[in-house]
Formats: structure tokens, sequence, C-alpha cells
């Protein structure tokens, strides 16, 4: 597959590195290092996240979504209604 990448500054530099330093090209740095961190690493840890209860919501989350839109339009109406 043949695309553009724009790499920053610091990913970059690691890149440049590995090739001076392993004599690669740049398409064989880059596909090195993105096979190295998307690979699953066999007897690796498992990652797990801590959970905790938190008991029931204190507030209905059926309507989430409506009430945050409802919110971000009262925000905007104030910032137009200020000259912002």
């Amino acid at each position: 597959m043949r695309t553009t990448l724009t790499l920053e500054p610091d990913v970059a530099a690691l890149v440049r590195h590995q090739m001076s330093e392993r004599g690669l090209s740049l398409k064989q740095a880059v596909n090195q290092a993105i096979r190295a961190g998307l690979a699953p690493v066999e007897g690796g840890p498992t990652l797990r996240t801590a959970t905790y209860a938190m008991g029931p919501p204190r507030a209905s989350l059926d309507r989430a979504l409506a009430l945050a839109g409802e919110l971000e339009d009262e925000e905007l109406i104030r910032k137009l209604a200020a000259g912002r």
C-alpha cells in the first residue's frame, strides 16, 4: 500500500536514528517500527485496568447526549450575545 505519512519531529528523529544505526531505508525503518508497536507480545503482560464500584448513578444517563447538546447550545448563544 502506498500512502503519505507525516511524522512529528521526535518520531522522525527516532526513525532517522534507526535508519543510520541499522542501515535501513525509510520504508524499512517505518515498517519495522509499526510491526514492533502493533504486534502482540507472546508471553507479555496482560494489561488490566482497575475498576471501582461507584454506586448507582446520581442522575439519569438516558438523555446524557441530549443534555450535553443543550448545554453546548446555551453556551454558544451566551457567547454570541456577548459578542465573542
